[in-house]
């Protein structure tokens, strides 16, 4: 599939790329609705593997946990491109990076937890 969106994206540096299609085949074409896959959705994308389905779930908790943030910073990470020679761009060390982030959030008055960067969730 040559279609590249964040979900791809997301799914390539997890080294589960495969799944690709099938999760925009059935519409889950944004992080925001991929918070919600489950087992039940799993089955229906037909992530079969055990491992795989661990891996999936593990980083939707982190999705919920951490915000799709967390995605961005993954997939700048140099060392989630196994098997890449490609110097994407010189990184400052992850805490560094969130450091200067939430700074100028800060400095620039944006809360990620308030409207419009989240949505309440009941529970």
């Amino acid at each position: 599939m040559a279609v590249s969106n964040i979900v791809c994206e997301w799914l390539r540096a997890l080294g589960l790329a495969q799944y690709a299609e099938s999760f925009l085949d059935n519409g889950y074409d944004d992080l925001e609705i991929c918070k919600q896959v489950g087992d039940p959705d799993l089955d229906a994308i037909g992530v079969e593997n055990p491992a795989h389905r661990h891996k999936l779930l593990k980083s939707i908790r982190s999705l919920r946990e951490k915000g799709a943030a967390s995605v961005y910073f993954m997939l700048n990470d140099p060392n989630s491109l196994s098997g890449s020679m490609e110097i994407l761009c010189e990184t400052p060390p992850s805490n560094e990076l969130e450091l200067v982030l939430r700074e100028q959030l800060e400095t620039d008055g944006v809360r990620l937890t308030a409207h419009p960067y989240s949505t309440p969730v009941s529970v």
